[in-house]
């Protein structure tokens, strides 16, 4: 018998094979309880930056510094706390980074334009337009889509409106050189240069962080003399101020350049 010639396969449309599909676990009570901490450890910034609300009106200056010095080391540490707890993965239905940004406003904005206005630090004619020249730029810079960049940059000057009070109240510096420190800084914000993220940035990071450490400890050490005059202390901890700037400017150098 002649053997059969070969015939093509016809062509058949077989069903797909079922793609095995994992399933996230859902999380449990105490994952869920971590993410709820983090988000609360967040929340009690809010607490400290209304007693320095409190304190500001009573015009209790050091009170209010120390609370807004509570309000950002909170500020400092509910990152870490957020992403040890996995905040977006086990709460995806809280919007933990809006509560952040809505509390560093509170704290970084409104309360130091707030002890702005109270402490008289401005020249008469211009004591509302200061602080509201500061809480518009903030407003910008809070809403601006890169003002935190992805690999970890603040564009535009970040808001650090605390940290100002804190020096024209231990300097005692005059009302029109303050007036113009924040015309300069509120002109900075909408100038696009990046600025280190101290505890994310990741070009040197553990250097930026050691000198944070140690210019919070100047601060800290002068805010408790106060109202004694720590002109040596604030001298020394100025410092930070061009090493903050030229660490930025060293952290964008360092990073790879896109071909």
């Amino acid at each position: 018998m002649a053997p059969r010639p070969w015939r093509r396969a016809e062509n058949r449309e077989f069903p797909p094979r079922p793609v095995a599909r994992t399933v996230p676990a859902e999380p449990s009570a105490a994952e869920r309880g971590r993410a709820w901490l983090a988000h609360m450890v967040t929340a009690t910034g809010a607490v400290f930056a209304v007693l320095a609300l409190i304190a500001v009106a009573e015009h209790q200056w050091r009170a209010a510094l120390l609370w807004m010095a509570a309000a950002g080391a909170v500020d400092a540490a509910d990152g870490f706390v957020a992403r040890w707890a996995e905040v977006e993965r086990v709460l995806p239905e809280f919007d933990g980074a809006l509560l952040d940004n809505i509390i560093d406003f509170l704290s970084y904005v409104i309360v130091p334009a707030f002890l702005m206005y109270e402490a008289a630090l401005l020249p008469a004619a211009w004591e509302i337009v200061g602080p509201a020249a500061i809480t518009l730029a903030s407003a910008y810079q809070f809403c601006r889509a890169d003002a935190k960049t992805e690999d970890h940059f603040f564009t535009g000057f970040p808001s650090y409106w605390n940290v100002l009070v804190f020096y024209l109240l231990l300097l005692e510096t005059g009302p029109w050189l303050n007036l113009a420190v924040v015309a300069v800084l509120c002109a900075l914000v909408f100038v696009p240069f990046r600025y280190v993220y101290p505890s994310r940035t990741v070009p040197f990071r553990r250097l930026t962080l050691a000198a944070t450490a140690v210019w919070g400890l100047l601060c800290m050490v002068a805010l408790a003399r106060y109202p004694a005059h720590s002109p040596a202390l604030l001298a020394v901890s100025l410092l930070y101020i061009p090493f903050y700037v030229g660490v930025s400017i060293a952290a964008r150098r360092a990073e790879p350049q896109p071909r």
